[in-house]
């Protein structure tokens, strides 16, 4: 049986990516070179809940641990999932980040999944979802128009 434990985001700009996440109140620390001298740069201790972390690594560190690692590689449709204490943070969070002069995708909305929820775009263009505890209440079928063809 396999448990989820960690993320890896590949990031062009390390300091530029610890402001980003800083701005969403995670707790992160510097980052940290090696080899010396080598340029690659790496951060482990972005934890989560139960034991599940975030990492980031620049490019350079990248191809030290993956050797098929391909910077100009088409982005895939990932979405890095932030839980916050209230419906407020959700709303609160967005706006700092805005504010901060980074794009931003999904304005805060009530989900139909009964948490209050937006995206934010990082450094990278990765997907940054900020969502509230799920309220049952709250919880609704969606409208759409049929299933998409693939």
């Amino acid at each position: 049986m396999s448990t989820f434990g960690q993320i890896n985001l590949f990031v062009r700009d390390m300091a530029a990516s610890v402001e980003f996440y800083r701005l969403l109140e995670l707790e992160v620390p510097g980052a940290f070179e090696w080899p010396a001298g080598s340029g690659a740069e790496h951060i482990d201790d972005i934890h989560g809940a139960e034991g599940c972390y975030m990492a980031l690594d620049n490019h350079p560190m990248a191809r030290i641990w993956n050797p098929l690692f391909e910077p100009d590689r088409s982005r895939g449709n990932v979405v890095v999932g932030l839980m916050v204490e209230t419906r407020d943070d959700v709303d609160r969070l967005y706006d700092t980040v805005k504010a901060a002069g980074h794009p931003v995708g999904q304005e805060p909305y009530d989900a139909f999944f009964g948490s209050r929820y937006a995206i934010v775009i990082d450094p990278d263009g990765n997907q940054v979802g900020l969502k509230s505890p799920i309220e049952g209440d709250r919880k609704y079928v969606p409208e759409f128009e049929g299933r998409e063809s693939n």
